[in-house]
C-alpha cells in the first residue's frame, strides 16, 4: 500500500520513459519492484538517479517509486532522474531555480538518428575500393 501524499514525475530520456511517485521516506528507491542497487547494477546510475537530492539537499527524505519502460537501463536511469527532479519540483516549488540551473527539468533531446538509405548507417556510408 502507498501513502496519501504522493508526488508524480514523468520522466523521459532517449526512448525510455519513466513514471516515478515521490512520497516521504527514508530514501528507498524501487525500480520495477526491485531496489535501485540491483535493478540499475552500476554504482554510476545509482548516483544519477540520486542527483535531484544531493543538490536540493532531500537525500534521505523521500522514498522513490519508479515505473520504467523502453529503451536501456542507460537511458532508463536518465528518465528517472528527470522524473524525480519534476516530482521534487511538485513537492515543493521553491526548488525550481537549483534544478533548473543543473539542467534536471530539462528534457534532454538527443535521440538515436535515423538510418538513411544508401548508407549502412545514420552516416557511415558503404566501405568504397577503386577496383
Amino acid at each position: 500500500m502507498l501513502p496519501a501524499t504522493r508526488y508524480y514525475g514523468t520522466g523521459k530520456r532517449k526512448n525510455a520513459i519513466a513514471r516515478v511517485w515521490i512520497s516521504p521516506g527514508e530514501g528507498n528507491v524501487t525500480i520495477n519492484d526491485r531496489p535501485a542497487d540491483k535493478y540499475l547494477g552500476r554504482l554510476v546510475l545509482k548516483r544519477l538517479v540520486e542527483q535531484p537530492f544531493e543538490v536540493t539537499e532531500t537525500l534521505g527524505r523521500y522514498d522513490v517509486f519508479a515505473r520504467c519502460k523502453g529503451g536501456g537501463i542507460s537511458g532508463q536511469a536518465g528518465a528517472i532522474r528527470h522524473g524525480i527532479s519534476k516530482a521534487l519540483l511538485e513537492a515543493s516549488p521553491d526548488l525550481r531555480p537549483v534544478l533548473r540551473k543543473l539542467g534536471f527539468l530539462t528534457r534532454d533531446p538527443r535521440v538515436k538518428e535515423r538510418k538513411k538509405y544508401g548508407r549502412k548507417r545514420a552516416r557511415r556510408g558503404f566501405q568504397f575500393s577503386k577496383r
